[in-house]
């Protein structure tokens, strides 16, 4: 498997990496720890990175200020490497770097990924795109700044090995990871539990105005564009809304939406042992993992939580009927 990189950049004079849109702690880890380890061991191949604006909690990692953030029409690579999306509606602005690049490169985790670049490493068994990019590198010549960015992208896409996705072999490059010298305790407090006070708010806020249903086994919070305004918020601060919907007493589903532009949402579902939210979000254009996924709709929010609730009751009442039976 360690080959296939080098074999994807074969004869290559320049690369692009590209992510998804908002890019969460995977997304960034893991097109940082590729970018890093590209520049420290293929200097020879000119690499460039394009992330749609990551959250400054992130900048710690090397090579941050690197990213870059605006599209360059001009620009053509040799070679496109995707990381951590599912499709390629999801690179949104960057799509004609991968369109027109001559050779196309695809590592992600999402099993809702059908292959779309010439070349794919699609592992849904693993815990997130980063130990996806560890198993395609020489782990002797992981530098502590990789290491680093790896490390972060599997804490957040695990949710600091609390997710079922976490499997031995995740527990086991973490520990390889972090034999590299990290702060481990201050990576996670840092990037996946310390807040701003605007976060704070716009949590407050979201789980105010959360409410109950289907008898109380799911639990839905919207925000509009206006709610986000009003507190100066952006997309960046929404990070551990559903996270903290999912973790209510009693619940085994959780959505929480937020309001793009006027009728037009952008959706994130979890869920703790019963639904699969992956074919939820795939029946709408979505996708993701079995407990973790999302997609994008459009109506009121009525319709959206009408819609969504259709397809997430019958999961749960073919396994109350399972259970009678």
């Amino acid at each position: 498997m360690r080959n296939q990189l080098t074999e994807a950049l074969s004869g290559a004079e320049n690369a692009v990496l590209l992510g998804h849109i908002h890019p969460d702690g995977d997304c960034i880890g893991a097109s940082l720890g590729l970018y890093n380890y590209l520049k420290e061991h293929m200097p020879q191949i000119s690499v460039e990175l394009y992330l749609d604006h990551p959250a400054d909690k992130f900048s710690y990692l090397a090579s941050f200020d690197e990213i870059q953030t605006t599209y360059d029409p001009e620009k053509r690579f040799d070679v496109c490497i995707t990381l951590d999306a599912s499709d390629t509606e999801r690179l949104e602005m960057f799509y004609p770097y991968f369109e027109t690049a001559g050779r196309t490169f695809c590592i992600d985790h999402h099993r809702t990924n059908r292959g779309f670049a010439q070349e794919n490493c699609i592992r849904p068994d693993a815990s997130s795109t980063s130990e996806v990019v560890y198993t395609l590198m020489d782990e002797n010549a992981v530098s502590r700044e990789t290491a680093e960015c790896l490390y972060t992208g599997i804490i957040h896409d695990t949710g600091v090995f609390k997710y079922s996705s976490a499997t031995r072999a995740t527990m086991e490059i973490a520990g390889k990871l972090m034999e590299k010298g990290l702060d481990c305790a201050k990576i996670i407090d840092d990037t996946f539990y310390r807040k701003t006070y605007i976060q704070n708010q716009i949590l407050g806020r979201a789980l105010l105005e959360s409410f109950l249903l289907m008898d109380g086994r799911c639990i839905f919070s919207g925000l509009r564009k206006k709610d986000l305004e009003f507190y100066g918020a952006d997309t960046n601060d929404l990070d551990g809304i559903i996270d903290q919907l999912r973790v209510t007493e009693g619940v085994e589903c959780a959505i929480f939406i937020y309001e793009t532009a006027i009728h037009e949402y952008k959706i994130s579902m979890r869920s703790n042992s019963i639904v699969d939210v992956s074919k939820v979000a795939e029946y709408f254009g979505g996708g993701g993992h079995i407990r973790a996924a999302g997609c994008r709709m459009s109506g009121t929010i009525y319709d959206v939580l009408n819609n969504l609730s259709k397809h997430i009751e019958i999961q749960l009442d073919a396994h109350g009927e399972a259970g009678k039976a």
